[in-house]
């Protein structure tokens, strides 16, 4: 069937919770547009007649959509080639979805993106509904065909496996350009004490290559092993020159609510390098560098007008 110029707006107006519920589901930017382009399709070829309320039929098709595609991830994941991260998002992206309350941010920072791989596929969807957009347990449990009842013990089970995460320290985009600033001048100072500092005790690092860009299978754990790995990566070298193809810009900014260091090279994003900060220091530290997963802060990066970069790095 096709559709009509007021259905189709009706549609774009939906697209960016849509986008943002899909996101918050799948930990992909990619996969998130996909998911919500497989919705409109079926939006498309339904008998709209039938529908009664667009908006929520949407988000049911689409929800499950992402929960069917969860399932398979999981078996995917299971021969990614080294650390698997979430895809991370940098400042202003509308898929980011709402931020109004703390449970909003934290439900989309990469700390519990990556802690939600803990949970099933109705864990995930149950969590992502009620505590990022607020749907009630009744409406959760018609999106999901379960009880109300079952949906309040699912959402308090994902909320038991999720508590080990740390509270992230509530940080504005100026708070985060100085962090970020005190993390590049300790990395590029020459010496790992400064690095020291910044971290906690048992700070880890983390990188995403999937298997195109060199990253370690094993995250570094403890603020030494930590301070000496990022000393190392930021100390020039011809070899990095080669892998990066020239001399890298280094930004600052923030990506899924926190400080991010973004890596420019020649206008393209290499890296994207997130820092989770609790009131202690920074926490974990991670770095995103396959290129699959940066194609959407790629292209919001070259569409957008940047400040100088604070160093030339390698």
């Amino acid at each position: 069937m096709s559709v009509t110029v007021s259905e189709l707006d009706r549609f774009e107006a939906s697209r960016p919770r849509l986008e943002a519920i899909a996101y918050r589901l799948l930990g992909s930017a990619s996969e998130a547009e996909d998911a919500v382009q497989e919705a409109f399709l079926r939006w498309q070829a339904a008998d709209r007649d039938l529908v009664e309320v667009p908006e929520a039929w949407l988000t049911k098709v689409l929800t499950n959509l992402c929960l069917n595609q969860l399932t398979s991830a999981r078996t995917r994941r299971e021969t990614y080639v080294g650390q698997w991260l979430p895809e991370p998002l940098l400042a202003g992206d509308p898929m980011l979805g709402p931020a109004d309350t703390v449970e909003q941010r934290e439900s989309v920072s990469l700390a519990v993106l990556t802690l939600m791989e803990r949970l099933s596929p109705v864990e995930r969807g149950v969590y992502v509904l009620r505590e990022a957009f607020a749907y009630s347990h009744r409406e959760i449990g018609e999106i999901l065909d379960l009880t109300e009842a079952a949906s309040q013990q699912i959402f308090h089970r994902a909320k038991k496996h999720l508590a080990a995460g740390r509270t992230r320290a509530e940080i504005d985009e100026a708070a985060a350009r100085r962090i970020v600033e005190e993390f590049l001048a300790a990395a590029t100072s020459g010496r790992t004490e400064p690095l020291v500092r910044l971290l906690t005790e048992d700070a880890t690092s983390v990188g995403d290559g999937g298997g195109k860009v060199p990253a370690r299978a094993k995250p570094f754990e403890g603020a030494i092993a930590v301070a000496k790995f990022i000393w190392g990566l930021f100390k020039p070298g011809e070899a990095k020159r080669n892998l990066l193809g020239g001399p890298a810009d280094v930004y600052a900014t923030t990506a899924n609510g926190d400080p991010a260091v973004v890596v420019v090279v020649e206008g393209r994003v290499f890296a994207v390098m997130c820092l989770e900060v609790t009131a202690e220091g920074i926490v974990a530290i991670r770095n995103q560098v396959n290129p699959d997963k940066l194609g959407r802060a790629a292209r919001r990066w070259a569409a957008a007008e940047h400040e100088a970069p604070l160093l030339r790095a390698w």
